[in-house]
């Protein structure tokens, strides 16, 4: 029995010392890919986003649509910058900073209008902080720039790593705003 009782406890101690702890910087969570460009269901996939446009009215409406098209966008980007589709990731990656643009705006008329934003600022937050952890990490992975060259077309230079700065401090400007 001494010799069970010592086995689990060598056991659970050297668990313990290999256990990592997974922390984040953000509770937030970004969605699941969707359907990726080249898919047939993309396109409606767009479709559906030009329709939630106008079925999502009003400031927090429009605030919580605009944060979830950017959260889209940026896994998209993320994906496709995995799979070295640099042209596609580049594009996406740019409509994500737009719809994060636009969701700040929203909550400071809310505001205008006498809503209580306290809630929806710190979602906005932790969304930029998880935006953040992927964008560093996006940067320290990828080429600084990039030449597309298609088959048939002119060769086009990707400056990504400006890219990545002007996303990185689009969430640094948001995260320090005081709504």
């Amino acid at each position: 029995m001494r010799k069970i009782l010592l086995l689990v406890t060598l056991l659970l101690t050297f668990f313990n010392l290999f256990a990592f702890s997974a922390t984040a910087d953000s509770s937030y969570v970004l969605p699941y890919p969707s359907s990726m460009p080249g898919s047939s269901f993309y396109k409606l996939g767009l479709l559906k986003e030009y329709i939630l446009k106008y079925w999502y009215f009003g400031d927090f409406g429009q605030f919580t649509y605009n944060l979830k098209e950017s959260d889209r966008y940026l896994v998209e980007a993320k994906t496709l910058f995995e799979y070295k589709q640099y042209l596609l990731a580049y594009q996406s990656l740019r409509k994500s900073n737009q719809y994060f643009k636009n969701t700040a705006p929203y909550l400071l008329k809310a505001k205008e209008h006498g809503k209580d934003i306290k809630d929806k600022s710190i979602i906005l937050k932790e969304a930029g902080r998880k935006h953040l952890q992927v964008l560093n990490i996006l940067k320290s992975e990828l080429p600084s720039e990039f030449t597309w060259t298609p088959e048939k077309d002119s060769s086009q230079s990707l400056e990504i790593s400006r890219l990545l700065k002007a996303s990185i401090d689009l969430r640094e400007k948001y995260e320090k705003v005081n709504f």
